[in-house]
């Protein structure tokens, strides 16, 4: 039942939205489900659907609507479902007892398995001065997205990288150093003048039971031990093992190693007991730990052995230079100790990786810098500023690049590395009329304004050089303009002129000090627009220059506008244009003043489209015609008569009086109907009660046809006018009457000529509770509407769709309809696919 009802509010959700036209959306889906239910194809289904009037364009939107409801009901528990893994998992699984391999396998299970746990700044990670909504995950500093990566701690991610987790290699020939314990198998070659192989493991008591020799007690010793305490005691039962030249040889490997328990304590995140393989280090048991916590240090990571410390390793070591000798291989009882971070620093700015990091106390601001990647290209480098919490308040330290060396840093400090400047020193620039522009150096070469236009390669064939300016920076950051005679500079008339630093020299061009010239060009050519004016230029090179005349272009009646120019005119003038009008015959002006008529600055050229130029108006005809397809209008008043004369007359299963005709808006019925939208829109925000899904928002309408009497009087008035865009379709007989709405039972019945609307009520069990019963309505086949009475018996027609209109606009919907929704919403979604293509 719970499934059913998630059906019927999927497909309840995919039919909200009724337009106003022949099927509804809703009405498309409740018949897709009726004729699955009478046992129709796809195939069949589409077919009826499109004598019903449906379009391409509405079956694809019934097709989005159903993939974002889908979409929108989807839900992603990954993270939920990571952070609900329990400690308890990981307490079963860390004492798991196996050897080798096997071993190794399930601490790959621990790490992969084990629980998240999370703090927010209110419980631990207020401590660090952290973001209010960070978290810290697995002892590693996570941010969501858009949050500075600057926050984040140097190296506390590095055991939670799952590319990374430090197992032993096992496929390595064995230690000499490797120390032999209870589990390891041995393996015992002997060869030479005696043969024979022993393959035993190291009981608990720390020996192995060799006949002829008794018990051999190998745990405790390294392998290179082993081998030679074992040549003097095969001597014992072999001749020839011992001796300046052996005639037998013996020589101990390791087959399987055993698995060894050690203590991953302290700041971890979670600390405990693991199993590991004998081979494995500190490193690969502080990751199936989970590495360190928020407060854990990775400089002072401690192996207890015996209560002895036998290593302090700083994981530093390994990220900054990539040692990996210090990760010590541990034995069985080993403690791995992991304790607070003694200071923890940032630092911000110009520098390569800015974060937190960890610092020993004897470290200064130099090797922060050497850990933070050192400065980057603008970073000032003579001094940095360091904040620090004194215990009562805050300090501030201005540390000059030659003390780096010796500057400690404190736990809490944060150190900023601030840009250069955003000036120059040495900056000349030159502007304008020159070869090359840009910025140069002063005090090198360049010191002088003529120097400067030297090197910039000199001055252009259009600089103006009677006035150029220098825009001067004082000292007071002000600025002063210096006016410069440019061609007597060069000259050597007048003396050359000392430059300062950031002054710009700006040379106009002769172009700069006049309006840009062009001309523009309308109308039916390949790229109407402006272009840039040319002396001497015609109505032609223009109209080349366009890309050329277009193919409905009008060769007569060419227009030229001017603007009217007079700058020395000291009267009013009523004039505001003059006009200009040619013909163009092959590419060439013709008419009066033709001959030498030449385009001026700013003039416009208007390019008509012919009227006697139409391009192809195609309509389509489909269903019980002769010969069905899109077809090209001969004739502005072209009727449907003459349409169904073209595709070949109708068949004799033709049921004219059901065609009907779906026509595409014009742009101006596209306007009007986004007003009315955008009007119903303001009457909905102002608390009006209409309805956006009473709008046709599809870009077709139906038309209501009589397509019978327009056959009957061609030339009629039922005999309308076609219009490019139109589809119509012809059905074949439909014997059947639709009855939906505020019914007990929504059904399809045979048609039965002579019977009224009370007997096809009563085939759908009788009106709803909140039936409408004297609104009911009939939509016909040609996409009439008419108003139903319950004694009209010559209002029904075969094909039609009685619908019965609710009280209530939140529609209640019977057990049978939702069964019949249920049926069917397992395949909707090919079903809607399927009639796409169909539709295509």
């Amino acid at each position: 039942m719970r499934r059913l009802i998630t059906l019927f509010f999927l497909i309840f959700t995919l039919s909200g939205v009724a337009l106003a036209q022949q099927m509804s959306d809703d009405q498309v889906i409740q018949y897709v489900k009726s004729a699955q239910q009478m046992g129709k194809n796809q195939k069949q289904i589409t077919t009826e659907l499109m004598r019903r009037g449906v379009t391409k364009e509405q079956v694809e939107r019934i097709q989005q609507k159903y993939e974002d409801a889908k979409s929108g009901n989807s839900q992603d528990y990954s993270r939920d479902g990571n952070r609900s893994r329990q400690r308890g998992q990981q307490s079963s699984e860390r004492n798991v007892n196996s050897k080798s391999k096997a071993g190794q396998r399930n601490n790959t299970q621990q790490r992969a398995t084990r629980g998240l746990r999370v703090s927010t700044r209110g419980q631990q990670g207020g401590q660090m001065g952290m973001p209010e909504d960070s978290l810290w995950i697995d002892g590693g500093y996570t941010y969501g997205e858009g949050e500075d990566p600057a926050r984040q701690i140097f190296g506390h991610n590095i055991f939670t990288n799952e590319n990374l987790t430090f197992e032993p290699n096992l496929n390595v020939a064995t230690p000499v150093n490797y120390r032999l314990g209870p589990g390891d198998e041995v393996i015992i070659d002997v060869w030479g003048a005696s043969e024979t192989t022993i393959r035993q493991t190291i009981s608990p008591e720390g020996s192995i039971l060799v006949n002829n020799l008794g018990p051999v007690y190998l745990s405790g010793k390294t392998v290179k031990e082993a081998n030679n305490y074992l040549k003097q005691e095969f001597a014992k039962i072999y001749s020839g093992v011992t001796g300046n030249v052996p005639s037998t040889q013996v020589k101990l490997t390791l087959g399987e190693i055993r698995s060894i328990q050690v203590n991953v304590m302290g700041e971890v995140v979670v600390p405990g007991t693991y199993t590991l393989s004998s081979f494995a280090s500190v490193f690969h048991a502080l990751y199936s730990a989970g590495g360190v916590n928020k407060i854990g240090s990775l400089r002072s990571i401690k192996v207890v052995r015996n209560g002895n410390v036998i290593a302090d390793l700083d994981i530093y070591g390994l990220l900054m230079n990539g040692k990996m000798k210090d990760d010590v291989r541990l034995q069985d009882g080993d403690v791995v100790l992991v304790d607070p971070y003694q200071s923890l620093v940032q630092i911000l700015g110009k520098v390569k990786r800015p974060m937190f990091y960890e610092m020993k106390p004897t470290e200064t601001v130099a090797t922060l810098l050497k850990y933070a990647g050192n400065f980057t290209g603008d970073a000032y480098k003579k001094a940095i500023r360091v904040v620090r919490k004194s215990g009562r308040e805050h300090q501030i330290y201005n540390v000059d690049e030659m003390d780096y060396s010796v500057f400690r840093v404190e736990d809490g400090d944060v150190i900023t590395v601030d840009s250069v400047l955003q000036r120059f020193e040495n900056r000349v620039e030159i502007r304008g009329a020159v070869y090359r522009e840009g910025l140069y150096q002063l005090n090198g070469t360049i010191n002088t304004v003529k120097q400067l236009i030297k090197k910039a390669e000199g001055v252009r064939g259009d600089a103006f050089l009677n006035r150029a300016i220098i825009d001067r920076e004082r000292e007071d950051l002000s600025h002063e303009i210096i006016q410069v005679d440019v061609k007597g500079l060069l000259n050597g008339t007048i003396a050359d002129i000392p430059l300062q630093k950031n002054d710009v020299l700006y040379i106009p061009s002769i172009h700069d000090l006049k309006e840009e010239a062009t001309l523009t060009i309308h109308g039916e050519v390949a790229n109407p627009g402006t272009y840039l004016y040319s002396d001497k230029m015609t109505v032609e090179d223009l109209v080349i220059q366009a890309g050329g005349l277009l193919e409905d272009a009008a060769t007569t009646k060419i227009e030229v506008a001017r603007r009217v120019k007079e700058p020395t005119s000291t009267a009013f003038s009523t004039t505001v244009g003059k006009n200009f009008s040619f013909d163009l015959k092959d590419g060439l002006l013709v008419g009066e003043g033709s001959e030498d008529f030449h385009l001026e600055p700013f003039d416009e050229v208007y390019i008509r489209k012919s009227p006697a130029y139409h391009q192809q108006q195609n309509v389509v005809v489909g269903g019980e015609v002769l010969f069905s397809g899109s077809y090209a209008l001969s004739k502005k008043n072209e009727r449907l008569s003459d349409l169904i004369a073209k595709a070949g007359g109708i068949t004799p299963d033709a049921y004219v009086k059901g065609a009907r005709l779906i026509r595409k808006m014009t742009e101006e019925e596209l306007r009007r109907k986004e007003n009315v939208l955008r009007m119903t829109q303001a009457q909905m925000s102002s608390g009006d009660s209409i309805s956006l899904k009473k709008l046709d928002l599809s870009d077709t309408y139906s038309v209501g046809i009589s397509l019978e009497k327009a056959l009957q009087n061609p030339g009629s008035d039922y005999d309308m006018v076609l219009r490019e865009g139109d589809m119509l379709f012809v059905p074949e007989y439909v014997s059947t009457v639709k009855i939906n709405g505020a019914v007990m039972y929504p059904n399809t019945v045979l048609y039965k000529k002579g019977e009224n609307l009370r007997y096809y009520i009563n085939q759908a069990g009788g009106f709803g509770n909140d039936a409408k019963k004297r609104k009911a309505y009939v939509v016909y086949m040609n996409g009439t509407v008419s108003r139903l009475k319950s004694g009209n018996t010559k209002a029904i027609e075969p094909g039609c769709e009685i619908i019965v209109p609710s009280k209530d606009p939140k529609k209640k919907m019977s057990a049978a309809e939702v069964i019949g929704m249920g049926t069917s919403a397992a395949s909707l979604a090919t079903m809607i696919a399927t009639m796409v293509n169909l539709f295509k």
